[in-house]
């Protein structure tokens, strides 16, 4: 369990960190100074994050022989809290009239893109145990 929270904290402190510095590249390129939304956009990326984080550990720790099943399962719950999420942040303030298909973007690859590293890293653990024994 420790090393569940320990990989989780890691992985979350990692991804907040370089989806925050590259929006904030991004602002800078655009020659926004400071981000429009201020400190809410920081706690949602910070919400928004720490379902997936959620995610990827389900799509990790779910047993299915078939990884696509791993992935859906994991991903159709969790897609829907973010879902979820996005329309109680509309009930505060307005929302963007595609914000609904930004997090379905953003969220999607983020995962499709933390899943494929994970399958890669699998892969080369179990290549280097057949070289082991």
């Amino acid at each position: 369990m420790k090393k569940i929270i320990k990989e989780s904290v890691i992985a979350y402190c990692t991804i907040y960190t370089i989806t925050t510095i590259l929006n904030s590249i991004i602002y800078l390129i655009k020659g926004i100074a400071e981000d429009p939304s201020g400190n809410w956009h920081e706690l949602d990326r910070a919400l928004i994050l720490l379902i997936g984080v959620v995610a990827i550990q389900l799509f990790k720790r779910l047993k299915f022989n078939s990884k696509f099943l791993n992935f859906i399962i994991a991903y159709v719950p969790t897609m829907l809290m973010i879902f979820g999420y996005v329309f109680l942040r509309g009930l505060r303030t307005e929302l963007a009239s595609s914000a609904y298909k930004d997090i379905f973007i953003n969220f999607t690859a983020l995962y499709i893109i933390v899943a494929v590293i994970d399958l890669i890293i699998i892969k080369i653990k179990k290549g280097q145990n057949k070289k082991d024994k």
